[in-house]
């Protein structure tokens, strides 16, 4: 990797990505993505910790997992102000340690779009929820409209490079329900009234089987 693509993907990137994604511009998202979260939550692409002001008092501990280590040192102050245990347990989604059963809440926003082993890291996500767990998200996600779909095909290589390996072109419904949830409570939709390639979302809630 030369200089400065490792100086994009470990600092400009992490920067970049808090400004985008930053409460000004998708602050109801990640409230509707947290609001019913409750007991031990698994945040996946846990980055600089913008998800903790918006968990209910209902959450008792978060387990981190994000692969910027850059994310995590600039989390400290989010972690302080939420008060309640917060542990980075790994930094590959699709390698996650903890037992089987032993989550309440999985939460990925905008995260399971950049995991390159995204199949491997829905497993784990069902395989440490407890029966009638729920994956709570909100991703970029392939468009049903024909197309937009194959717009999003068409600029993936050029936004993969630029976003360090987002993918908007993903069917995450399909991958989740492959990986065992029911993807009824799953909606498609367009951000900020706008359908284009780069704000089409796929967001809400996969249950496990109680």
């Amino acid at each position: 990797m030369s200089d400065t693509a490792g100086w994009w993907e470990k600092h400009a990137f992490p920067s970049a990505v808090d400004l985008v994604l930053s409460d000004r511009l998708v602050g109801e998202w990640r409230r509707g993505l947290t609001a019913g979260a409750h007991g031990i939550v698994l945040d996946l692409g846990f980055g600089s910790g913008p998800n903790l002001p918006h968990y209910p008092v209902a959450v008792e501990q978060v387990y981190a997992v994000d692969p910027s280590d850059e994310g995590w040192q600039r989390a400290g102050a989010a972690i302080a102000d939420f008060g309640r245990p917060v542990t980075r347990i790994g930094t590959d989604a699709a390698a996650i340690s903890l037992p089987d059963n032993s989550v309440d809440v999985v939460v990925a926003a905008w995260s399971l779009c950049s995991i390159p082993d995204v199949e491997a890291a829905l497993t784990h996500a069902r395989r440490v929820l407890r029966p009638g767990g729920t994956l709570r998200l909100v991703e970029h996600g392939l468009s049903p409209r024909p197309w937009l779909a194959a717009a999003q095909r068409a600029m993936q290589p050029a936004w993969g490079r630029l976003a360090s390996g987002c993918h908007v072109d993903r069917d995450i419904e399909r991958l989740v329900a492959a990986a065992g949830f029911d993807t009824s409570g799953l909606t498609a939709q367009t951000a900020f009234g706008v359908p284009t390639p780069w704000t089409w979302f796929v967001a809400g809630s996969a249950t496990t089987s109680p």
